[in-house]
């Protein structure tokens, strides 16, 4: 009774939060992270989930003692909800990893007015508190892309906004011999900490780029730790149960089916 009260007074703050104030003008702004802040630490980060390839990558993460954090987005390659896409997500989750927001849909924020930005957070925040029983204080905005308003609105969300410092080029049709360069290149400027993105769309990445990407960072002496580790800072804002499904359970567009 108690883990239902607390989600629904949860789930009313993310959709009070959701309605323009109409005065951002003198609004805090959410802290931008872009690298890691704890010496010797990478962060490996997937974007675009969850996707099939999520539990591959999970399973060969912790069979190298490696973690990895995932910025899913609601509704994007599928419907968040999905009864194989949630159980990816818990999966992931049960299995170590940090579960953040990308969004529900992946728009560029810096396009959207200040409503849409809080109902693209406040979807997702919904999203992992059913599914996961979790609220996340992070989150990527797509493509890297924010500005000003993203960045007050987010802040109302109770969110920091999480980049990278390395970028493995995946989703920019980089070879796995070039992603791979791209990581020797980081390893070799002695850098004291990495925040690399990936994408857990891509098969090659999930199939042969992280197995050389972990085994190579970790041949460094880096430590394969969650970007919360990488920071310095809890996970979660709340930590609750596994989400059991419900009628709630369905992407907007799937009300009628």
């Amino acid at each position: 009774m108690v883990l239902g009260v607390t989600f629904w007074f949860l789930l009313s703050s993310a959709l009070s939060v959701a309605e323009p104030t109409n005065d951002l003008a003198a609004s805090r702004k959410a802290v931008v992270y872009s690298s890691c802040k704890i010496p010797n630490t990478a962060a490996l980060t997937f974007d675009d989930g969850p996707y099939k390839f999520m539990t591959n990558i999970s399973d060969l993460l912790v069979s190298k003692g490696a973690k990895g954090t995932f910025f899913v987005n609601g509704d994007n390659y599928a419907c968040i909800y999905d009864t194989k896409v949630a159980a990816r997500l818990q999966y992931a989750y049960s299995n170590g990893h940090q579960i953040c927001s990308h969004t529900w849909s992946h728009p560029d924020l810096q396009t959207l007015s200040e409503n849409e930005i809080a109902g693209e957070i406040a979807q997702v925040d919904i999203a992992l508190m059913k599914i996961l029983g979790v609220a996340s204080p992070f989150i990527r905005p797509p493509f890297g892309s924010y500005n000003t308003l993203v960045r007050q609105v987010a802040f109302q969300q109770n969110k920091s906004l999480v980049l990278w410092d390395t970028d493995s080029e995946d989703s920019l049709n980089a070879t796995v011999a070039q992603s791979e360069g791209i990581y020797d290149d980081a390893i070799s400027a002695n850098l004291s900490t990495i925040l690399a993105l990936n994408h857990e769309t891509e098969q090659t990445t999930a199939q042969e780029l992280i197995g050389y990407a972990v085994d190579a960072l970790q041949a460094a002496n880096y430590s394969l730790v969650t970007v919360a580790e990488c920071l310095g800072l809890e996970p979660y804002s709340f930590v609750g149960q596994l989400g059991q499904r419900d009628t709630t359970w369905f992407c907007p567009e799937d009300d009628d089916s």
